[in-house]
């Protein structure tokens, strides 16, 4: 693989870390927001929601991890 093409991976993956980061910063957000919540709207649909778009930002974490890995391969 040439420079350029070794140069724009690395581009590609600073910008699969920093998606990475925000997705925790949701995530921790979104936790945090449903900690807080009291007991008779967190064990509502609405928390359940809440859980489930928490479970979806770490899947989505993961899968950009999954891809910086590759991209470190090669």
């Amino acid at each position: 693989m040439n420079r350029n093409r070794r140069k724009r991976l690395s581009s590609a993956f600073d910008m699969v870390a920093d998606a990475k980061g925000i997705l925790e910063a949701v995530k921790e957000e979104e936790t945090e927001s449903y900690d807080n919540l009291p007991d008779q709207i967190r064990y509502s649909d609405r928390g359940d929601e809440m859980v489930g778009y928490i479970e979806m930002l770490g899947e989505a974490y993961d899968y950009l991890d999954d891809a910086n890995s590759v991209i470190e391969q090669i």
